[in-house]
């Protein structure tokens, strides 16, 4: 049975690690507003760039002198897989989720006779992921999560993709991440980016049944504006990503942060009665030893 200071070092302890993680619940929760702000700030762009895409592409059919992001090197051999996710930890399961998902999909895709590259985003899923896909790690950059996130950041990663595509290195992109939803919802998701897929996400817009029978004419056509708009399309649909993963990234510490202030409070407590059961015998035990030696005189 442990002893009263046994147990008095263990309230102790538990009280320090409490402080520690309340401080850093209220860190990730000033942290989260500004990343929410900017995530949230990034959506309108995106959604529309999307849409104009859409409506781009509604009226080009591929083939192959379409435009090479849009047309693809007509294989499905390599696979370039943009993983991302957060430089620290103590943040629940949202950087294992992100690895989870990669380690399945880059183990599908092997097994189907592909080959897998890594671009990892985040110093947790580069090194997660090192324990099992070393050889597929081909580069890896600061994660979001830093202070001043920009948009150099995600157009150095675009201009990467871009010169490797340029030189035949892989036939298909995607983009795995977190996509923030709520502050106690992030959404693991697989984004192609490279072919150009259009989304579905604009048919469920209260606008888009009134604008579904309108005719549209670009100047230049179609073509000309998909080649000068999808690069900047892929730079703007990264960034959008690692905002929703930096603010995601910031919920969940902030919600992992809060659950362990809480089960720190349960253990003090339960350290607490255990204490006070131990002090209560020892009592007891010293009480009945002196009477015992009153009567024996």
């Amino acid at each position: 049975m442990p002893s009263l200071k046994d147990y008095r070092d263990r309230i102790a302890s538990v009280k320090s690690t409490r402080k520690i993680t309340s401080a850093m619940k209220l860190v990730a929760a000033s942290k989260l507003k500004k990343a929410q702000d900017k995530a949230q700030a990034s959506q309108p762009y995106s959604e529309r760039m999307s849409e104009m895409l859409d409506r781009l592409l509604s009226g080009v059919k591929v083939n192959e002198s379409s435009p090479a992001l849009l047309s693809g090197t007509g294989r499905d051999k390599i696979h370039l897989l943009i993983v991302i996710t957060s430089d620290r930890g103590l943040a629940g399961g949202f950087n294992s989720s992100i690895v989870r998902l990669a380690r399945q999909t880059v183990n599908q895709l092997e097994a189907d006779g592909k080959t897998v590259k890594l671009i990892c985003i985040g110093r947790k899923g580069r090194d997660l992921l090192r324990s099992t896909h070393r050889d597929n790690i081909i580069e890896y950059f600061e994660g979001p999560g830093k202070q001043g996130l920009s948009f150099r950041d995600a157009d150095k990663v675009s201009r990467m993709v871009l010169d490797m595509f340029a030189k035949e290195e892989f036939d298909v992109c995607s983009m795995l991440y977190n996509k923030f939803r709520s502050v106690i919802a992030q959404i693991p998701t697989t984004q192609q980016m490279i072919p150009f897929v259009g989304t579905t996400d604009t048919a469920n817009d209260d606008t888009a049944d009134a604008g579904a029978d309108v005719l549209y004419e670009f100047e230049p056509d179609e073509e000309q504006l998909l080649e000068e708009l999808l690069p900047k399309n892929l730079s703007i649909q990264i960034f959008a990503a690692l905002l929703d993963s930096s603010a995601g990234e910031h919920a969940a510490r902030m919600t992992a942060m809060d659950n362990a202030t809480r089960n720190a409070g349960d253990r003090i407590d339960q350290f607490t009665l255990a204490y006070n059961r131990a002090r209560q015998a020892y009592i007891t035990k010293e009480l009945i030893e002196i009477i015992s030696g009153a009567e024996a005189l």
